[in-house]
């Protein structure tokens, strides 16, 4: 690199330069990184610098992990990540250091996230009902069960959240 720019040099084996302040989602199971910046609706009009690792090495295995410089998530936004990254955890950094570090949370229910695969159930059609699922978990497996219809959602649940 040439040594005049500096602003993008990196620490040896660092490969993701760190940020002042914004989040970063660690832990993403490996290959969910896109559908996370899906789910932010990033780049979009979004200016600040979002860097994305794919199938980075852990000890666990591959993960991904997103960052983004000043921005900091919503309730929603870490539903529908939870859905599809469980293990997921929330850093906030603040000065380059991290204030806080959570993992997200799988909600009880969602509601407006997801659109039920039933085309018959009453939430696809045109009466004025919002999707509602509960969320449980069984053999590591996210499952969505519709409380219209019933019925479960248990893969690809990223082809299914809601796009608003």
């Amino acid at each position: 690199m040439n040594s005049e720019n500096t602003d993008f040099e990196l620490e040896p084996g660092l490969r993701v330069r760190p940020i002042e302040n914004g989040t970063v989602i660690d832990h993403i199971n490996a290959g969910q990184a896109l559908n996370v910046l899906h789910i932010l609706k990033l780049p979009g009009q979004f200016e600040s610098v979002v860097s994305v690792l794919i199938n980075s090495p852990s000890k666990y295995g591959k993960k991904d992990v997103v960052k983004i410089e000043n921005r900091e998530l919503k309730v929603k936004e870490l539903d529908k990540i939870s859905l599809i990254a469980p293990s997921a955890t929330i850093n906030i950094i603040r000065d380059f250091k991290v204030l806080k570090k959570n993992r997200v949370k799988i909600p009880e229910y969602v509601e407006g996230v997801v659109q039920c695969v039933n085309p018959n159930c009453i939430s696809n059609s045109s009466e004025p009902i919002t999707s509602k699922f509960r969320v449980y978990e069984e053999d590591n497996i996210i499952n969505l069960r519709c409380i219209y219809c019933e019925r479960i959602i248990s893969e690809d649940i990223a082809d299914h959240l809601l796009r608003e």
